[in-house]
């Protein structure tokens, strides 16, 4: 995807959501050797039970299904489960920033409570509110900061996901046959 990376206080949700590539069937977390590869480069514990990875899979599947749509009930229910089933209240470090505390002390927890309090503490309010989006194609779903300044953006990259939606609709449309026929 060509878009620039989401700022390094978002950095770890975007890079966690994009652990997948479904236009291309690929998935970092799907088998050990390769999650462990992931985890390693973003500074987590590499030691994944691969039961684990399943429950990483499920939380990056719940966090893009909100970024798709922030105020559907079922990806708000779906992200405050995820949210209570990793940490316990939250609390306020001394240089002022949000912590999570543990509700679990696995490494999977702690993996899933660091993306969600990048979220959480940069992604729901502020200058970046809206900005952090999954693409609009379901088919892609890649998450990705939105630069524009009206924050309108809905397609990851305008030449794939953007240009398929439009090819699409330009077909439903009857496409180039529709215009010929509706000339006198």
């Amino acid at each position: 995807m060509r878009r620039n990376p989401a700022p390094a206080e978002l950095e770890p949700v975007e890079a966690f959501c994009n652990t997948a590539t479904l236009l291309h069937g690929e998935d970092e977390l799907a088998r050990p050797g390769t999650a462990s590869g992931w985890l390693r480069a973003h500074g987590y514990p590499e030691a994944v039970a691969p039961a684990d990875l399943a429950t990483l899979t499920e939380a990056r599947e719940t966090v893009r299904a909100f970024l798709v749509e922030r105020t559907a009930p079922e990806a708000l229910d779906a992200l405050n489960q995820l949210i209570r089933s990793v940490a316990g209240a939250p609390a306020v470090r001394p240089d002022g920033t949000l912590a999570l505390a543990p509700a679990d002390d696995g490494p999977t927890a702690e993996i899933v409570r660091t993306v969600l309090e990048a979220l959480l503490r940069d992604g729901l309010t502020g200058r970046h509110a809206t900005r952090l989006k999954a693409c609009a194609a379901p088919e892609c779903r890649w998450v990705f900061y939105d630069r524009a300044p009206s924050s309108n953006g809905l397609w990851c990259d305008m030449d794939v996901c953007g240009a398929r939606h439009k090819m699409r609709a330009y077909r439903a449309r009857g496409g180039a046959a529709a215009h010929r026929e509706d000339r006198p």
